[in-house]
């Protein structure tokens, strides 16, 4: 029983973890949302910001994204779990596909 309480503390500092450091980057933190799934791969951090948000975590040629994840592969490792992020794109963007911007 304390294991299994033990592992939803983890499970609670992964996401806390994630959501301090995307709110203390994002213009606007009221919008930020972290789901978190486990699965036989690890733990999968869904991570939804508002639209006006993207640039700022995404960075740069993806610097800031890389960066978190960075992070979050340390916290992992310290709790012994794979943690992988999945930045969501909000509905409505302007982005254009991979393929259509190396054109």
């Amino acid at each position: 029983m304390f294991e299994l309480e033990n592992k939803d503390m983890d499970a609670a500092k992964d996401q806390a973890f994630l959501e301090f450091l995307v709110k203390s980057i994002v213009d606007h933190p009221d919008d930020v949302i972290v789901d978190r799934k486990v699965d036989e791969m690890g733990v999968l951090l869904s991570l939804k910001v508002n639209p006006l948000d993207m640039g700022q975590i995404v960075g740069r040629q993806g610097s800031t994204a890389k960066a978190i994840r960075s992070l979050l592969r340390i916290v992992g490792v310290k709790n012994h779990a794979r943690i992988n992020l999945k930045i969501v794109e909000p509905e409505g963007s302007t982005r254009l596909p991979r393929e259509a911007r190396e054109e």
